[in-house]
């Protein structure tokens, strides 16, 4: 059963690392949540170990610079893995074979800082590439706007690797933005080949395993889709954050029942813990 805590304090010495989310737990996108900062300095204070596991296209250090600028301090956390910066690591180690990709990116050039220390071109267009690379969408982007790069990927066999499976990603304003999952998992449900890079699938976590010392870990996220999911398939245990991606669901009746519904609909084992907003 989900125990509800008001602080990861509460639980935080039972474990050797604290796994947050980005989107949704840390920020929303433009500023830090309410007391947010305030509670991973009293962790820090407290001994704990603090990470940051993001389905970020972009590479480890742009989000750091990002979290820096956001007002969280310099050093806060020990080690920031995202899942962009996973694809890399695979991209570099030969794990991925492909070296032409088409980038579908949220601002033009961020394919081009992404590739950077790799042995690969990114393609104008996608009828030079051998791979199609989903990182990011402009903002309020649709779908439909990137069919035909779909429709090639599917006609010549191309993979398409996704390095964010979110659908959907929280912004300032109580409002939700289309995400880079969105489009992989509409091109996947069409039979297209799509390779996801992020959570809930296995390998970030591991990678990030790697980056920490001791087995006990708990995950701080969102999204029972990917952050409770994966922190259960890694085996770690979990904290649900009710005021982030799923907040509009949480505005009235019960909490509890509220989250047994959703994880029944999910299909995901119920986490270990429920919270509001990071404190």
């Amino acid at each position: 059963m989900t125990r509800a805590i008001r602080s990861v304090l509460e639980v935080a010495m039972g474990y050797d690392a604290i796994i947050l989310d980005q989107w949704g737990v840390l920020h929303d996108g433009s500023e830090p949540y309410p007391g947010a900062v305030t509670a991973l300095e009293a962790l820090r204070s407290a001994g704990a170990q603090l990470a940051v596991l993001s389905n970020s296209g972009k590479r480890a250090s742009e989000n750091e610079t990002r979290i820096a600028a956001m007002g969280f301090p310099p050093g806060l956390f020990n080690v920031v893995m995202t899942s962009g910066e996973a694809l890399w690591l695979d991209v570099r180690s030969g794990r991925v074979p492909e070296r032409r990709y088409f980038a579908v990116e949220r601002v033009q050039g961020d394919a081009d800082t992404w590739a950077g220390g790799l042995d690969v071109t990114i393609c104008d267009v996608p009828e030079a590439a051998e791979a199609i690379l989903i990182m990011g969408l402009p903002e309020s982007a649709a779908a439909e706007d990137w069919q035909d790069v779909l429709d090639h990927a599917m006609t010549a066999n191309l993979t398409v690797y996704c390095s964010n499976p979110d659908r959907a990603s929280p912004r300032s304003g109580d409002c939700n933005t289309l995400a880079p999952g969105a489009l992989a998992h509409m091109h996947k449900e069409n039979g297209g080949n799509v390779v996801f890079y992020g959570k809930p699938h296995l390998h970030v976590f591991e990678a990030m395993e790697r980056s920490l010392g001791g087995p006990r870990r708990l995950m701080v996220g969102d999204s029972l889709e990917h952050d409770i999911a994966g922190a259960h398939g890694a085996g770690w245990d979990s904290v649900f954050v009710q005021g982030g991606l799923l907040r509009q669901n949480f505005t009235a009746g019960d909490a509890a029942d509220t989250l047994a519904r959703l994880c029944a609909v999910e299909g995901v084992r119920a986490p270990t813990y429920r919270m509001e907003l990071l404190a």
